[in-house]
């Protein structure tokens, strides 16, 4: 027993002296002159694209770091909006080389999060903090560069749609979206039931009262008034909703949904009716299909209809090409047009 207790405390006193020893080499350690980021230099930058998203957006590469004694060095690299000085940077990648790729989707997160404009180039300032340890002592910073970045987005602009609908409230309401980056022709489909008004977003992205809005100019002609004094209205229906903040025209088209085709009871004649689904958002019906193609339509005709995505951006189209069902039977249709300009259908066998 005795024995036991002895190499247990010898353990215990090893261990001690281990973490003691661990804890003194850092007293011999110490950052030695300056290290510098060699390539690429300042007002070097790169365009960003969606299509290429693995291509490298970045690729640097820098001094080692010296702290006077051989020692593993953690390299993190850091990038923030030029301007910002840093205040809150953002991590890139952390490496033990002395040189980094950053793909172009990392590379626009990071330039999109650091506040950088989409389709607009923007500095961003990059630099390199050096470390050794498991807890990053005694870190060093290198020199700072500009690199100038390009960023996108994919996500649509869109505006809040509040009114008598939901309670007015802007941070719930429904959205219409534009068709690109940079274009203000919104749609998208809402029940309205009254006055209503179109909201901005702020730039962190909140809908909120005291953004931007416009509302009806007075005239009550679709005309739109940035802060309008008079609510757009309409009675409680579902809409196709557009609105132009450039050319300041909106309008509110009524509609009820169907599908129609060869697969359909109706053929390309009549559309078979779908319902609204208030708490799914979306139109949906049991319809006793056959083997061939179909669309869906609104209002019983052909001025707006949806069909095939041959873009691939995941949304039917306009006059999009006809759907298909391989085999008859009965299936549950639903139209789902909640997400502005993202608008997808299921059809499943009961």
């Amino acid at each position: 027993m005795k024995n036991i207790v002895k190499s247990i405390a010898f353990a215990a006193l090893f261990t001690s002296l281990v973490g003691c020893e661990g804890e003194d080499n850092f007293k011999y350690v110490e950052a030695e002159g300056e290290f510098q980021i060699l390539s690429p230099v300042s007002g070097e930058g790169a365009v960003l694209s969606p299509e290429t998203p693995l291509n490298p957006g970045l690729s640097l590469t820098w001094e080692d770091m010296n702290y006077g004694t051989p020692t593993e060095v953690t390299y993190t690299i850091e990038v923030d909006k030029s301007g910002d000085e840093f205040d809150t940077p953002l991590v890139l990648i952390q490496t033990t080389n002395t040189y980094a790729t950053v793909t172009s989707d990392a590379l626009n997160g990071a330039a999109v999060g650091a506040g950088l404009t989409p389709f607009t180039q923007g500095g961003l300032e990059v630099r390199i903090k050096s470390s050794i340890g498991s807890n990053d002592e005694m870190p060093h910073y290198s020199n700072v560069i500009t690199y100038l970045v390009t960023p996108y987005s994919t996500d649509l602009p869109k505006l809040a749609v509040p009114g008598n609908h939901q309670g007015w409230n802007p941070p719930t309401a429904p959205r219409i979206a534009a068709s690109a980056f940079g274009e203000t022709d919104y749609e998208g489909y809402i029940w309205l039931d009254g006055g209503f008004k179109f909201v901005a977003p702020d730039p962190a992205g909140n809908y909120n009262w005291g953004n931007t809005d416009w509302g009806d100019d007075g005239s009550f002609s679709n005309a739109l008034k940035e802060t309008g004094e008079s609510d757009c209205s309409a009675t409680a229906g579902y809409y196709r909703v557009r609105a132009n903040t450039t050319t300041l025209v909106y309008s509110v088209d009524p509609t009820t949904w169907g599908i129609v085709g060869a697969a359909t009871p109706g053929g390309w004649d009549a559309s078979t009716a779908l319902t609204y689904n208030t708490t799914n958002k979306t139109w949906e019906g049991d319809v006793t299909l056959s083997a061939g193609e179909f669309k869906f339509r609104a209002n019983n005709a052909w001025t707006i209809n949806l069909g095939g995505d041959p873009d691939e951006d995941g949304s039917m189209n306009y006059d999009g090409p006809n759907l298909s069902v391989a085999a008859g039977g009965s299936y549950h249709v639903v139209l789902d047009l909640s997400n502005p300009r993202k608008y997808t259908y299921t059809v499943t066998a009961n």
